[in-house]
């Protein structure tokens, strides 16, 4: 479905996006893996790389505009060209609103929105040449319906719904799509780590009844990465199980 194409996704190295860079993968797309953590990077690599796949990686904080533009022309030179971005780059800093420190505001709008904008801007030099693309940003549910204690991020989020659909009019012209994917509840390394009451009291928001696994967000961004979403773009694809509508 992606044969030869070339596949971008930040914060690669774990969780959902390792899920999204393995599926990619495994759909014939050429990886570039980004992330701050070069271990976990090299381990994703050599994991894609021995199921026969064909992936590099590319440390990066995507909040740099060095770091992000280096990311685009290291795929560009790797592989010629950038067929796929994926903003999956983030991170929290959680706390009440009257704690909230300015430096924790700043990192998670840094690296959750400026790390998007500086890596779109970027990929989209190199697109707006090929008249092709895909990008597809990474949001949370929590940035449709917000989340006490996460001011934050919730605000990094909700802006990445604003950038997509104003980038998406912005590029359509030159046939690049951009969408954002919304996940809900997703079983990651913090619900691991959850008690099992908590994980209950999460699951009874769910109308269906379960959390999320990191490959229905991988699923949701195959479609939006291939050619069946050739006339999608600037949309909001919500995979939360329904307890946002």
């Amino acid at each position: 479905m992606l044969k030869d194409k070339v596949a971008i996704v930040t914060g690669a190295s774990r969780g959902i996006g390792r899920a999204i860079a393995v599926a990619l993968a495994r759909q014939g797309a050429k990886v570039v893996a980004s992330a701050r953590n070069t271990d976990a990077l090299e381990n994703l690599v050599e994991a894609i790389n021995s199921q026969g796949g064909e992936a590099i990686a590319v440390a990066s904080d995507v909040a740099l505009e060095a770091d992000a533009n280096n990311l685009i022309e290291k795929a560009v030179t790797a592989f010629g060209k950038v067929d796929v971005l994926v903003n999956n780059a983030g991170i929290t800093r959680d706390g009440l609103l009257l704690r909230m420190k300015n430096d924790d505001w700043d990192a998670v709008l840094d690296t959750n929105l400026k790390g998007a904008f500086l890596c779109i801007r970027a990929a989209a030099k190199v697109m707006s040449k090929q008249r092709s693309g895909r990008i597809i940003n990474i949001s949370s549910v929590v940035g449709e319906m917000g989340n006490a204690g996460q001011a934050n991020y919730c605000a990094s989020k909700a802006g990445l719904l604003g950038l997509t659909k104003s980038v998406a009019k912005e590029l359509a012209r030159r046939n690049i799509t951009v969408n954002a994917i919304t996940p809900g509840f997703i079983v990651t390394d913090m619900t691991d780590s959850m008690t099992e009451k908590a994980r209950e009291t999460m699951t009874e928001q769910i109308p269906l009844g379960r959390l999320g696994e990191a490959n229905d967000v991988a699923n949701a961004v195959l479609f939006l990465a291939s050619d069946q979403s050739s006339y999608v773009t600037g949309q909001v694809l919500g995979i939360n199980g329904g307890m946002y509508m």
